[in-house]
């Protein structure tokens, strides 16, 4: 990004508390495109956008908006009717809105005027808005509509459908392809079948009893998810944990980064039709695992990161553990990578498969890893103050090509980071409690957490009601901005390549249908 975005005349914006760099602003319906234009001008993007049923304090609703430039984030709060809530579609301005705004009507009703007006949670069975707390106005509904796919027509065109259900241990979506023969005219996927109702269910939580429901959001992400709540809740609370506890949040988080890339760079060399890869990256994955659970005592660690701190401190044993095994592993990966790069065949079938351009990427918002291939050079660890980061000069990975190549060389160069940056945190572990009481939630109140999980940056934005118990929380996974970009990256290739381009992106399902 560029600059910082100027307010528009007549928006003003006061300071968020907590460690980031974040600002609130209330924003009229009438003005809310201008401000978002204003932020993607200068090279912003939309980060999150939700909305809140207010009527049970004599309001309307309200639309909120996460946006980001390089000031750091802004939050927009902009109230709406209480009758008919809608709003202007800012998809042509954020693409990413798109898909937001349907789920934020599935969840509340907030209609997007003039936007694409088809379900995206909802798969035609609900007969309520889930997220309205003040009554739960039914739907007008017979029977679940037909889902209308975009079709794609002419000589020699047919389409595929792929899932919901999957040859394989993974998670429901479905792909809908157009091809002619084996080349990719079109994707579109749909999404939602794995909806759980988690952001209903934070409603009402006291914020501890909020931490263990956000640590198990996304499994593999769990860290990311943890931390970023907690932040939001040590703000609200004016909780200040200590630097012990920030180094073992971030070795957490790299030993979670570390986890899913080398699981993804097997899966990666397998779908190539290089097995070998995929059992060495299993058998490195797999150690990793098992030091996990003697060091923390989980393999995933749901419940790691708590308000206040962490939930487990690292005794010396265990730290001196963690530190033989680094050595190996950094051999192990770099013989590996080394393997990879010099294997025509993988080579072969990763360069030029699944490309999105630098330009494709920043127009339609792509972040995380996937981003940084793609020359979007965006880490919150390298660019955010949160601490341990800015002490530890975190090296930011990055390619341009945009391919499957490229989002594997960015794996491995984040694989090999995280493994410095690990010994760096083993070797200078802070002494001091590894946890301190979260001060008590006083009354209404708003804060953002966001942490660059491994996916990409992880949101968490929680609202107290007057009892100071949680009146909304919106987790938002950066699969949201990234999963219309894998439609795009699939033009123009066969579909057998499909499995390879997907997994080089990895997004997530369940984090995503929350």
């Amino acid at each position: 990004m560029s600059t910082s975005a100027a307010l528009p005349a007549g928006i003003t914006a006061a300071p968020l508390p907590g460690p980031l760099r974040a600002r609130h602003a209330e924003v009229g319906i009438a003005r809310l495109p201008a401000l978002c234009q204003a932020v993607a001008d200068a090279g912003g993007r939309l980060r999150s956008l939700w909305g809140t049923d207010d009527r049970d304090l004599g309001r309307g609703f309200t639309l909120w908006l996460a946006l980001e430039d390089d000031a750091g984030l802004l939050v927009s709060a902009s109230p709406l009717h209480a009758h008919a809530p809608e709003h202007p579609d800012l998809a042509p301005i954020f693409p990413v809105a798109a898909r937001l705004q349907r789920a934020n009507f599935d969840l509340t009703g907030i209609r997007a005027k003039g936007g694409d007006g088809r379900g995206w949670l909802d798969h035609g069975q609900w007969q309520t808005f889930p997220l309205r707390i003040a009554g739960m106005d039914r739907r007008d509904r017979d029977e679940p509509p037909e889902y209308p796919f975009v079709r794609v027509t002419g000589e020699g065109v047919h389409e595929i459908a792929v899932g919901p259900v999957h040859a394989g241990i993974i998670e429901p979506g479905h792909f809908r392809f157009a091809v002619v023969g084996e080349k990719v005219l079109r994707l579109e996927t749909r999404l939602g079948y794995t909806h759980k109702g988690i952001e209903r269910r934070f409603i009402g939580m006291t914020l501890t009893e909020g931490a263990r429901l956000a640590a198990r959001i996304s499994g593999d992400s769990t860290v990311a998810f943890g931390w970023a709540y907690a932040m939001a809740a040590e703000a609200l609370t004016g909780t200040e944990v200590s630097t012990r506890a920030c180094a073992l949040r971030a070795l957490l988080l790299e030993r979670e980064r570390l986890a899913n890339h080398l699981g993804d760079l097997g899966a990666l060399g397998n779908d190539g039709g290089f097995a070998f890869g995929l059992s060495q990256f299993s058998r490195l994955k797999e150690d990793l695992l098992r030091r996990n659970e003697s060091a923390f005592g989980a393999r995933y660690p749901l419940d790691a990161i708590v308000p206040g701190g962490v939930g487990r401190d690292l005794d010396e044993p265990a730290r001196k553990d963690l530190l033989t095994d680094l050595p190996l592993l950094e051999r192990e990966v770099a013989t590996l990578r080394a393997i990879y790069d010099d294997h025509s065949g993988l080579q072969d079938r990763f360069v030029g498969a699944g490309c999105a351009s630098p330009e494709l990427a920043r127009r339609l918002g792509l972040i995380g890893l996937a981003g940084r291939a793609s020359g979007v050079a965006r880490d919150e660890r390298v660019d955010g103050d949160l601490q341990p980061y800015r002490a530890l000069g975190v090296r930011r990975a990055g390619r341009d090509e945009g391919d499957v190549a490229a989002r594997v060389a960015v794996r491995f160069e984040e694989a090999c980071e995280s493994l410095r940056l690990c010994r760096s945190l083993l070797e200078n572990l802070p002494p001091g409690p590894a946890t301190v009481a979260l001060a008590p939630a006083t009354g209404e109140g708003f804060a953002l957490g966001s942490v660059e999980g491994w996916r990409g940056p992880v949101l968490v934005a929680i609202q107290t009601g007057a009892d100071g118990r949680i009146r909304r929380c919106r987790p938002h996974d950066p699969s949201w901005q990234n999963w219309p970009v894998v439609e795009y990256a699939a033009i123009g290739n066969i579909v057998a390549d499909f499995p390879l381009i997907n997994k080089s992106f990895n997004l997530s399902y369940s984090g995503h249908d929350l």
